[in-house]
């Protein structure tokens, strides 16, 4: 077992795998989650579970976060920060935008501790394979130093040492993602619509200049087996559609088309709710169409 003692709060879809995959590479882990069932697992593969966000800071040097919302990591942060333990380092693998991994950056400071923003791109499945993408900022001794922890999650992209500048990245990368998925899924009624068969459309676009990650992934996945279920909510979406929408309009970028997006995500959770599958804006395209997109 390796000697670094690593701290991880937030048990859930994204943070469960991850934090397994530090487990089999042998670090010390000691995890927090306010359901006891999400932690269950990893107390019984040998992590340790911490009746608390202060227990995790007083055992471990390292804290790696996955958490829903910049409010809860803010929440967290201060908890950690309150506490006269033993972490040096926080790395917050959340999407939280820009300006939360600067906060987060500056209550961490008032205790010495350092901070990473790394947001992650890739879901369940690449959190479960080791090939996310993890964008990282903050100093670059402390990324250097963790490279041999968060090589284990995925593939490490060193964006700068500003907090907040892989945020951005991260909500940038969000925003082409579902943007993609957008305008394939109205492409793909629209064809549905005159007859085309789904499939054929998928092969067309992928073979051509309109391939992108819905039609690579989301759509021939889990809207033409009408699964549904590519594992991120559409509520969770919103959230980091409108966090990229703010510091466009910060910083006085003009996004006309990711406002539209905007729109349709909320569309999309009004029709189905918060907690539904991203790939269910397909379904609120379908509806005013009249149309189905199966394979």
């Amino acid at each position: 077992m390796t000697a670094l003692h690593l701290g991880f709060i937030g048990i859930g879809r994204m943070g469960a795998p991850m934090a397994g995959r530090l487990l089999d590479a042998g670090f010390a882990l000691t995890v927090f989650d306010i359901s006891e069932a999400a932690a269950a697992p990893l107390v019984a593969r040998g992590a340790t579970r911490a009746a608390s966000v202060a227990d995790v800071a007083a055992a471990a040097e390292v804290i790696l976060m996955s958490l829903p919302t910049p409010d809860v990591v803010g929440r967290l942060a201060d908890e950690i920060a309150a506490v006269d333990g033993k972490t040096r380092l926080v790395v917050d693998l959340s999407t939280t935008g820009p300006r939360g991994a600067i906060k987060l950056a500056e209550t961490l400071r008032s205790r010495n501790i350092g901070a990473l923003d790394s947001p992650v791109s890739g879901g369940v499945a690449g959190a479960r394979k080791g090939t996310l993408a993890l964008m990282v900022s903050g100093p670059r001794g402390s990324f250097d130093e963790l490279t041999p922890v968060l090589g284990n999650l995925g593939k490490l992209f060193f964006v700068g040492e500003k907090p907040g500048m892989a945020q951005t990245m991260k909500v940038i990368n969000n925003m082409v993602s579902v943007t993609a998925l957008a305008i394939s899924s109205e492409a793909m009624v629209l064809g549905a619509k005159v007859g085309i068969d789904a499939n054929v459309m998928i092969d067309i676009l992928n073979a051509g200049s309109g391939r992108n990650s819905a039609t690579v992934d989301k759509i021939p996945n889990f809207v033409l087996p009408r699964t549904f279920d590519f594992g991120f909510a559409v509520g969770l979406s919103c959230k980091d559609i409108r966090l990229c929408l703010e510091e466009a309009e910060a910083r006085g970028v003009p996004m006309v088309v990711g406002s539209a997006v905007r729109e349709m995500l909320s569309i999309t959770r009004s029709r189905f709710g918060e907690d539904a599958d991203l790939t269910m804006l397909t379904r609120t395209i379908e509806e005013w169409a009249g149309a189905e997109v199966k394979g």
